[in-house]
C-alpha cells in the first residue's frame, strides 16, 4: 500500500504561482511513477502532468507545457507540480497518483486531493 497526501493548495490571482506537494508513505517510492491529475467542478479528471521512476521522463497535457514543472525529490518520498503563470480555467481539485511501472500508465493509488483556485 502506498498512501499519498497532498498539500499547497489555495487560492491565488490569475499569473500567480503555487506549488503543490504529494507525500508518499509506505512501500518504495522511487519504484513508483508519479502523476498529477486535476478535476474541475462538473467535469471528469483529467491528466496534467507525469514523472518516471528516477524523474528523467516527464509528460504534460499541452494546456500546461511551460507553465507546470512536476519533479520528485526521492529521498524525500515526494512528488512536486509547480505551477506558474495560473489561469482561472486552472481552478480545481489536485490529485496526484502513484502507478508500480516505471512509465506513468494508470493510477494504482490516490491521494485525497487539494483545491486550487485561480482568481480573475
Amino acid at each position: 500500500q502506498v498512501q499519498l497526501v497532498e498539500s499547497g493548495g489555495g487560492l491565488v490571482q490569475a499569473g500567480g504561482s503555487l506549488r503543490l506537494s504529494c507525500a508518499a508513505s509506505g512501500r518504495t517510492f522511487s519504484r513508483y511513477s508519479m502523476g498529477w491529475f486535476r478535476q474541475a467542478p462538473g467535469k471528469e479528471r483529467e491528466f496534467v502532468a507525469a514523472i518516471s521512476w528516477s524523474g528523467d521522463v516527464t509528460h504534460y497535457v499541452d494546456s500546461v507545457k511551460g507553465r507546470f514543472t512536476i519533479s520528485r525529490d526521492n529521498a524525500k518520498n515526494t512528488v512536486y507540480l509547480q505551477m506558474n503563470s495560473l489561469k482561472p480555467e486552472a481552478t480545481a481539485v489536485y490529485y496526484c497518483a502513484a502507478d508500480s511501472r516505471v512509465l506513468f500508465v494508470a493510477a494504482d493509488y490516490w491521494g485525497q486531493g487539494t483545491q486550487v483556485t485561480v482568481s480573475s
